[in-house]
């Protein structure tokens, strides 16, 4: 059987062949060098490299504008890249992530909040329009201490199942019963037509807000 180490030595410097190199112990004295050059790294290079990285991430942004946005009652000021979805700026500014990302194209309506009383996709609309608006998520609608009554419906109606959906559903709820609507079933589904539930509650929801109607 031939050698694989001659076959290959032939791409070695006649150097090398002379003192009995062969390419395979070339390769591995050549790894042992690289392992023994990163062991000569300088103590904390590693977290060097690390804080360069977090204060390359605080840099500020160019062209960033300054909005004031009004959050379930509570002020912030902010510097904001004109690009930033209102939805962005909630979860990824604000840590307000109640408020989830479905399609991020407006079409399951997992992203819905009210601002100024109005029902929103807040994946298509951009922070800085809002610019002193009063923007409620569904952390702003009720707590587990004090649910508002579609809260407490959904609950009773079991009308959700994975859950992704349903902060989406209640806040568009909400502002479906402060909206024109007639009463009947076929009203709540068209109502509720922009908000997709994957798991196929829709029943329960319909059930839910029904059971709120009657209440109020």
């Amino acid at each position: 059987m031939p050698n694989n180490d001659n076959e290959h030595s032939k791409d070695l410097p006649m150097e090398s062949l002379k003192k009995g190199v062969t390419r395979r112990s070339f390769l591995r004295n050549l790894g042992a060098a690289g392992i023994a050059a990163a062991a000569t790294l300088p103590v904390g290079a590693n977290d060097m490299k690390a804080e360069e990285k977090e204060i390359d991430s605080l840099t500020p942004i160019a062209g960033a504008i300054p909005v004031t946005l009004i959050v379930n009652k509570k002020k912030h000021s902010l510097k904001l890249d004109p690009r930033t979805t209102l939805l962005d700026c909630l979860r990824e500014n604000l840590d307000v992530t109640g408020t989830k990302k479905g399609c991020d194209h407006g079409q399951c309506g997992a992203c819905t909040v009210h601002v100024n009383g109005r029902r929103v996709n807040s994946c298509l609309t951009l922070a800085v329009m809002h610019d002193g608006d009063e923007i409620t998520t569904i952390e702003g609608l009720g707590q587990p201490d004090n649910l508002h009554p579609l809260q407490a419906a959904f609950v009773d109606c079991d009308a959700y199942q994975c859950g992704y959906c349903t902060s989406g559903q209640i806040m568009s709820a909400a502002g479906f019963l402060n909206e024109p609507w007639g009463h009947t079933v076929h009203d709540i589904r068209e109502g509720m037509s922009g908000n997709i539930c994957r798991c196929g509650a829709y029943p329960n929801i319909i059930a839910a807000i029904q059971q709120v109607r009657q209440k109020a």
